[in-house]
């Protein structure tokens, strides 16, 4: 990704969000969702992480970007530096089960693998069946651990998922 991916990956992120999370959290917090305001996070993001977060997009024949990853160390406490963590994964919705998110997951363990680390975490909505069976049909195994994030008084809760990364990771 470079900072001119920023407009298009700001697209995918929020329209992803819009339609993944729609009737799993709160409609106010989707609609009050711009992708004006996140082209700016995703700006701040981009010079903030040149360093530990890698940032990768998926382009189309065109040349057009249809799908985005970020991935780093893992952010939890107490972990080993060998924990990479997927912070995020979102392709076109219009592109969903075209194989684009399966493509650019599997870039994403070939950079962790290369980045050395052994194991990947990332975070799903529990709610969020899709999500959770595309990971799970990766290889990623819900731990056991939980946690709830707030939006707009809505708490909303979140399963760890966890996938050893093999030699030569695909």
């Amino acid at each position: 990704m470079t900072e001119a991916d920023a407009p298009a990956v700001s697209a995918i992120r929020v329209t992803g969000w819009q339609v993944a999370y729609a009737g799993i959290l709160p409609q106010s917090f989707l609609d009050g969702m711009t992708v004006e305001a996140d082209i700016q996070q995703r700006r701040r993001h981009f010079e903030r992480s040149k360093v530990g977060t890698t940032n990768l997009v998926a382009v189309d024949a065109h040349g057009q970007v249809v799908g985005w990853a970020c991935l780093g160390r893992f952010r939890g406490d107490g972990t080993s530096t060998a924990m990479g963590e997927l912070y995020a994964l979102y392709v076109q919705p219009s592109l969903i089960g075209s194989g684009i998110g399966r493509t650019l997951l599997e870039a994403v363990h070939a950079q962790a693998h290369a980045d050395g680390f052994s194991q990947m975490l990332l975070w799903a909505l529990t709610d969020n069946t899709r999500a959770r069976r595309f990971y799970e049909r990766a290889g990623y195994i819900a731990d056991g651990t939980v946690q709830a994030d707030n939006y707009d008084g809505a708490s909303v809760s979140e399963v760890r998922y966890r996938r050893t990364l093999q030699e030569g990771a695909e």
